[in-house]
């Protein structure tokens, strides 16, 4: 019986011996589904994750700064390009992890409609959206905004939220009567699931390729390394569809 106790015990420090704990910078737009992906990735591997969300710019201000990221999921792809052109990330690892949709949502129903006219209409006295010089998404909301011709005309009623999620909680409060969001934010099974939206059509901005990059930090930690696979496994891929992105 002792030799026994002592073969499991044995056996159960291998396995914690090799479990390791990856810290992921995550853009604030994919908090959902990236609960998820933990989830199933500690599940999988017996590693653990510990995430950070915020905005891709500020994440960018912080790893360049040497915050102890190991992976960084970016709102874009150019986020990630650039930290690996200036040497903060792993050569050869980067990739596009997700397709961003934007959508104009409000927690009212019946306010905005499925063709998003509310906007030349004007019934409303603010609009959210995240921070332009911070946020893809921010961005994406503006050159929508432009490509309708109507940037000028909604620019004083803005209300700006650092990242996608205070964006969000701008609309989801009342604070705000509508805001441009993520559609993962307020889409699911192939409806709003609540208030009422405009899914904004792909051709009136950029794609929002969401890109993934191994950090410097993250080079030598078996850890890491799992979780930028299994970020390309079937398995990470159908949780991403499911949360109305792309890949």
């Amino acid at each position: 019986m002792n030799r026994l106790l002592i073969a499991l015990c044995a056996c159960l420090w291998a396995v914690t011996g090799h479990a390791d704990t990856v810290s992921v910078a995550v853009a604030a737009n994919f908090s959902a589904p990236m609960q998820k992906l933990a989830a199933a990735f500690e599940q999988s591997t017996g590693h653990k994750v510990k995430v950070s969300l915020g905005s891709t710019g500020r994440f960018y201000a912080q790893i360049k700064n040497g915050a102890p990221f190991q992976v960084f999921l970016a709102a874009d792809d150019e986020t990630p390009a650039k930290l690996e052109q200036e040497g903060l990330g792993v050569q050869g690892t980067r990739f596009t992890y997700a397709v961003g949709q934007l959508a104009l949502w409000s927690a009212q129903t019946g306010l905005v409609d499925p063709q998003g006219q509310v906007l030349k209409t004007g019934a409303f006295p603010k609009i959210a959206l995240a921070e332009p010089k911070l946020a893809p998404y921010g961005q994406a909301a503006v050159q929508a905004m432009t490509q309708l011709g109507l940037l000028h005309a909604l620019q004083p009623r803005w209300v700006l939220g650092e990242n996608i999620a205070q964006t969000y909680q701008f609309v989801a409060t009342g604070n705000a009567p509508l805001g441009f969001v993520a559609l993962s934010q307020v889409y699911a099974e192939g409806r709003f699931t609540q208030g009422s939206g405009w899914i904004v059509p792909a051709d009136l901005y950029t794609p929002i390729r969401q890109g993934a990059l191994l950090l410097n930090a993250g080079k030598d930690q078996p850890a890491a390394q799992a979780f930028m696979r299994f970020l390309q496994s079937p398995t990470a891929r159908a949780i991403i569809r499911a949360h109305a992105y792309k890949n």
